[in-house]
């Protein structure tokens, strides 16, 4: 069965804490099929080629005692040297790209998908929004998302470090086709989505 081309693939993107998550979940409520960037890119830093490349760098320091990578070690590295980040990047990007673009593929020909959803806060940045019909970005104040992030453990300064090696969020937002705004409640947040869903498949309906 080949892949259903009508089915949108909506890539979501936004800030640390934005909620991201939140409206790929409410997506999922609607019957879409959720590709999470960061599941795959825990699933890549693990393989062979990405482990040596990565050791051949940074050393075994980099590990933890079973020998996998431990991301929070290279976390601390590249996001505090772009010159690392783009390092890694250059190791995680390509097989992360053809991984997610299997996966959403698959879910396209699945009869129970009625979309796919990407949720990636390097949308843009890794070019992954080519692999989209739709983008979508989460919008939250600034308080809101460093409040959620602490939940996760990150600090502001932490926020800003990761922030400051992508996209301005100004820039994310303006490069999405669409805006739903978290700033209230989840309820409140997953009607938008619902009415930014209708509107995306009554368009593709249309074309």
């Amino acid at each position: 069965m080949g892949t259903d081309d009508r089915k949108p693939v909506l890539g979501i993107t936004g800030g640390v804490g934005a909620g991201k998550s939140t409206a790929a979940g409410a997506l999922a409520d609607l019957g879409c099929a959720i590709v999470d960037a960061d599941v795959v890119g825990h699933e890549i830093i693990q393989t062979p080629p990405v482990r040596r490349a990565l050791v051949a760098r940074w050393g075994e320091d980099i590990c933890d005692g079973e020998g996998r990578v431990d991301r929070r070690a290279v976390g601390g590295i590249v996001f505090a040297d772009a010159a690392e980040l783009a390092f890694l990047t250059a190791q995680m990007h390509p097989p992360m790209g053809a991984r997610i673009g299997k996966r959403i593929a698959a879910a396209r020909r699945r009869d129970d998908v009625r979309g796919v959803v990407l949720d990636a806060a390097v949308l843009f940045e890794a070019g992954w929004d080519a692999l989209c019909t739709h983008t979508v970005f989460v919008s939250a104040p600034r308080g809101q998302r460093l409040e959620r992030a602490a939940g996760r453990g990150w600090d502001a300064a932490a926020v800003a470090r990761r922030e400051k090696m992508q996209f301005s969020l100004d820039t994310k937002s303006r490069m999405c086709d669409y805006t739903v705004e978290n700033s209230s409640s989840v309820s409140c947040l997953c009607k938008q989505v619902r009415t930014l869903f209708r509107e995306i498949l009554h368009s593709v309906e249309r074309s």
